[in-house]
């Protein structure tokens, strides 16, 4: 009987999970700038969310700052994926830094959204977590139009200017279903709230949330791979509970895995966070087929093919260098 039960261990493996297009571009950003323009290359904040990316790019050269008041004038400065408000913009062209703005695109967007509806007179409530680097980029777009709302208790306490003349937008980062509750209750209090054009929780956060609601109700335990500091990722701890989970945890890696939470299981469902670099989830799944769950059938619910070209300041200067060397070449022949 034991051996049958041993035989029938399995590891749900979530399919999307791990880097996004945003992510990635930012990573490569500081992969690329460390290349071409040599070491130091400063940072402002975890160019993402992850401990283990952030400890081998600077064991590369990088060197990650709280801001820019820390970065030698002149010196190149990478704006992080979270995105950052015009002040930081502002500080960084006082100190002629070089900047590089790896602000993911669909962050841009919100901040886009934030500054053409404070011009339009409009109050804003941005649902996303009070501290969070992205919460505090797009509040600095319009901080007068702008409040957070961090939760759906907090829809239930806050006053507006003109309920007649409100809209919402969201982080990027966030659980849909609590944020669709946000908003519920905001529109129970406020009828005339309006919706922004289109979705701000990325496609990303929204496609990871999607396959671990699929695995999460056979599954005895789920493990999400990802740091503390990763909104997405704490959210999908959250999720699989929410879905049918009987137990979920989130490790920075496999190091953190305690055996004692797959006691009893015989179902194990793994993901990670938009900002995990697969490497980490292989050692999970080598930990776990170690443990008896060498069995993995991955759960595909979306396939994600999206991809966003470099920072256009980086881009440039990678494009002048390519062209340069190409003319040495022909002159050479």
């Amino acid at each position: 009987m034991t051996k049958v039960a041993e035989q029938r261990k399995k590891v749900l493996l979530a399919a999307p999970r791990g880097y996004c297009a945003g992510v990635d571009r930012a990573v490569i950003a500081v992969e690329k700038a460390l290349e071409h323009y040599g070491a130091p290359v400063y940072v402002r904040k975890e160019i993402v969310h992850n401990k283990f990316v952030v400890a081998t790019l600077a064991a590369r050269g990088a060197i990650f700052v709280d801001d820019t008041d820390e970065v030698p004038e002149g010196a190149r400065l990478v704006f992080s994926a979270h995105g950052v408000s015009p002040a930081v913009h502002a500080a960084a062209a006082a100190r002629s830094l070089q900047t590089i703005d790896a602000t993911c695109p669909l962050v841009t967007k919100v901040h886009k959204e934030a500054v053409r509806f404070a011009a339009e007179e409009y109050e804003i409530l941005l649902i996303g977590h009070h501290g969070h680097e992205e919460v505090e980029g797009t509040l600095g777009e319009a901080p007068d139009h702008i409040q957070v709302v961090n939760s759906p208790d907090e829809a239930d306490t806050i006053t507006v200017r003109d309920p007649d003349k409100l809209i919402w937008i969201s982080q990027t980062t966030l659980s849909v279903d609590e944020t669709m509750e946000t908003v519920r209750r905001l529109r129970e209090r406020f009828p005339s709230l309006q919706d922004p054009p289109s979705d701000d929780i990325c496609y990303a956060t929204q496609n990871r949330q999607v396959a671990v609601k699929k695995l999460a109700p056979e599954c005895d335990v789920v493990i999400t791979v990802g740091s503390a500091n990763s909104s997405n990722s704490v959210r999908l701890v959250e999720v699989a509970l929410d879905a049918g989970a009987r137990a979920s945890y989130r490790v920075e890696t496999a190091a953190e895995l305690d055996p004692a939470w797959l006691e009893g299981a015989s179902t194990v469902g793994v993901t990670s966070g938009a900002s995990v670099p697969e490497i980490l989830v292989r050692d999970v799944l080598e930990l776990l087929a170690r443990l008896g769950f060498a069995d993995v059938e991955e759960v595909r619910t979306a396939t994600e093919e999206m991809i966003f070209s470099l920072p256009l300041e980086l881009r440039t200067d990678l494009n002048a260098a390519g062209t340069s060397l190409e003319r040495q070449r022909r002159a050479a022949r």
